[in-house]
């Protein structure tokens, strides 16, 4: 890995991986070089697993927006056997922001919507660096109702730091457009699986966020708004994002003892930019066992069960009497 890409709390970690790649390099090593070798090996696990497990959340932000990190289109090749694309909102234009189509996940035919970052400069110009447009949330929401008309679950990967806050983009109905997605797919009647691989910001999030089951990946984060934002209005400088980070309560954990999200799927050691296979296959598994569960709910249950669901969130106890 590229030493600027590495996180400054990961450096110990490839320093010491630096130094056991040069070890096993030496030709026709001692007993004594196995046992260094073994040795190393078993220090860097266990720095990997100390490190990773102490995260702060301002650390896992900077995780969830590794330049490395597995992306929507690493998923589409690794967690899918097939991917149809479908272009457009019938109105206005293509947003590369969101990528919908026709997928397979073992055999089972899903509509797949998923908020693309890109990595070259030149993809991340073209895909507005994951900020959809009003476009991307209709042609999101055309897609889905089509996989309503046919039977189709539908399987949604939030990656985005949130909506496109351009002045063209609130002219043609970001705030409208978002609030016709949470209400439509409140209503859906097909299977709803929505999975923040990386970063879920805001409203850009929430857009296809409605789902029966929603999962984050462990270093991912899933927010009201980012922490720079945050750190700008309520401190108003950015140099507080670390103080806005931990009192915005939004890792994986934070929300999984909140009840706002169903599962935390678990990254590698060190994760998901190590090793994006072994992340796609823990993915696939989960998307897998959920599609299985809510296939055998009923279509009116799964609306009265998708409702209930958010209700829930937020709840609070109101004391004292109403005069």
């Amino acid at each position: 890995m590229s030493v600027i890409n590495q996180l400054p709390f990961e450096r110990p970690i490839y320093d010491l991986e630096e130094q056991l790649k040069k070890i096993e390099q030496e030709p026709d090593p001692t007993p004594n070089t196995k046992d260094a070798i073994r040795n190393m090996r078993l220090e860097i696990t266990r720095m990997k697993r100390e490190i990773f497990a102490n995260l702060d959340a301002w650390d896992t932000v900077k995780v969830a927006r590794h330049p490395e990190r597995p992306q929507t289109l690493d998923y589409l090749e690794l967690v899918f056997d097939e991917f149809v694309e479908l272009h457009g909102d019938r109105a206005m234009g293509d947003d590369r922001a969101i990528l919908t189509g026709f997928a397979k996940l073992d055999g089972q035919k899903v509509m797949f919507v998923g908020q693309q970052k890109g990595r070259s400069l030149k993809e991340r110009t073209e895909c507005f660096y994951g900020c959809a447009h009003p476009e991307g949330y209709r042609k999101a929401l055309s897609k889905m109702k089509m996989a309503e008309k046919f039977g189709i679950p539908i399987i949604c990967l939030i990656d985005t730091p949130g909506a496109y806050p351009g002045i063209k983009a609130e002219e043609h109905g970001q705030a409208y457009n978002i609030a016709v997605n949470l209400r439509e797919m409140s209503l859906l009647k097909t299977p709803i699986i929505c999975v923040v691989i990386g970063e879920g910001g805001s409203g850009g999030a929430l857009g296809i966020g409605i789902g029966d089951r929603i999962a984050v990946l462990q270093y991912a984060y899933y927010s009201v708004i980012t922490p720079e934002g945050c750190a700008g209005i309520l401190w108003k400088d950015v140099k507080f994002a670390n103080e806005a980070a931990n009192a915005l309560k939004f890792t994986s954990q934070n929300l999984f003892d909140l009840g706002i999200i169903d599962e935390i799927i678990p990254e590698p050691l060190g994760g998901a930019h190590r090793d994006h296979r072994q992340m796609a296959t823990a993915l696939k598994a989960s998307l897998a066992a959920n599609l299985k569960e809510l296939k055998e709910l009923p279509s009116d249950q799964l609306v009265d069960l998708r409702y209930e669901k958010f209700r829930k969130i937020g709840m609070f106890n109101e004391t004292g009497e109403i005069e």
